[in-house]
């Protein structure tokens, strides 16, 4: 056992080299051992790639794997997608053990590549080092248990709990390594939220500042329909990613038809229908960045797994806006600090249960 610890723990460094760019799919790791050496390594490679599995078994000739154990941070996929199914790949390898720290939560894929497995007489372990590597998949794991996205609030605020100066006036709050770490953090989510007034205030372009195939999708909760009478907003024409406009305005996709906006109606644009529809749509993460409007709606849906607040030591006085107001029954089961300049960032997960 000492053993499987050890090695899944590299398979869990493995995991965590894997980024963003995995988009939809889980960040594996893989380690392939045999008479207690390490033959090689992998780990989940951009969407649409080699998974890790066949990411570490490619590094290697087929001969070398006959009796070789593979420690794999998330059970080895057994259907068709972007990629030939990893059991069958293991299978021919000659592999004797598969060790694996987590059961795939989706679906498509849960317990079905255990059984493949132990079907053709590979001998398989399960629950080693579990906890640890589901972290590594917080998103994709919680979207594929709860069914719906991973909810979290960035907030920027001053420190008497304000956001900007006075209504509608756009205000710079934190400093420049902040607004750097926010574009790298953003990559990891499936999409960024605002409200209408944010869009229409501070027209932002919510783009990441790292290399990325995947860009999160823009995405504005325009309940009655204001961008009607702002269609020239470069969030809707730059093309930097996907934008989604909800709205209940059934007139609003007709005024924004000259854009590269996708409008989506609801006849029930409440926050909770969209963050449905967007989970109906893929979309695993979501980080919402608007104002305090939209951000009280998200609190008070109750939805909201996560904060994270950058706090800037400076006051702006009674006459600014107000941070959205957190109930205070929230518990936070993590709470992790960072210091960012002179700006600190702080970090809360709140207690759910899946």
């Amino acid at each position: 056992m000492e053993s499987d610890e050890k090695w899944m723990s590299l398979a869990i460094e493995q995991a965590q080299k894997a980024d963003y760019q995995t988009w939809q799919n889980p960040r594996v790791g893989a380690v392939i051992v045999k008479g207690q050496k390490l033959l090689s390594v992998g780990h989940t490679q951009q969407f649409g790639g080699p998974h890790a599995e066949r990411d570490a078994i490619s590094k290697l000739p087929t001969g070398q794997l006959s009796g070789a154990i593979l420690y794999v941070t998330m059970e080895p996929c057994n259907h068709y997608g972007k990629q030939p199914p990893c059991t069958q790949l293991i299978v021919e390898t000659g592999i004797k053990r598969v060790v694996i720290a987590e059961t795939d939560p989706h679906s498509i894929v849960t317990g079905k590549g255990i059984q493949y497995l132990q079907k053709h007489g590979i001998k398989v372990t399960t629950g080693i080092l579990t906890e640890q590597a589901m972290k590594v998949n917080l998103h994709y794991n919680y979207y594929f248990r709860a069914h719906r996205p991973w909810i979290t609030i960035k907030q920027a605020i001053s420190l008497d709990g304000k956001v900007a100066i006075s209504q509608g006036k756009r205000t710079a709050i934190t400093n420049q390594e902040v607004y750097d770490f926010v574009h790298r953090e953003r990559a990891w989510y499936h999409g960024i939220i605002i409200g209408s007034g944010t869009a229409i205030t501070d027209d932002p372009q919510l783009t990441v500042k790292v290399k990325t195939a995947f860009p999160p999708i823009r995405i504005i909760v325009d309940r009655r329909g204001r961008l009607a009478d702002h269609p020239d907003l470069q969030l809707l024409h730059d093309l930097q990613a996907k934008t989604w406009v909800f709205s209940s305005n059934p007139n609003l996709a007709r005024a924004l038809s000259e854009t590269k906006a996708e409008v989506i109606c609801l006849a029930d644009c409440s926050i909770e229908m969209v963050i449905t529809e967007c989970g109906h749509r893929g979309l695993q993460s979501l980080y919402v960045e608007g104002g305090p409007t939209i951000q009280q709606a998200v609190i008070d849906s109750n939805l909201v797994n996560e904060f994270v607040t950058y706090l800037s030591p400076q006051f702006i006085g009674r006459q600014g806006v107000a941070r959205a107001q957190i109930p205070p029954t929230t518990k936070m089961v993590t709470v992790d600090t960072k210091l960012l300049g002179n700006n600190v960032r702080i970090e809360g997960k709140v207690k759910q249960d899946v």
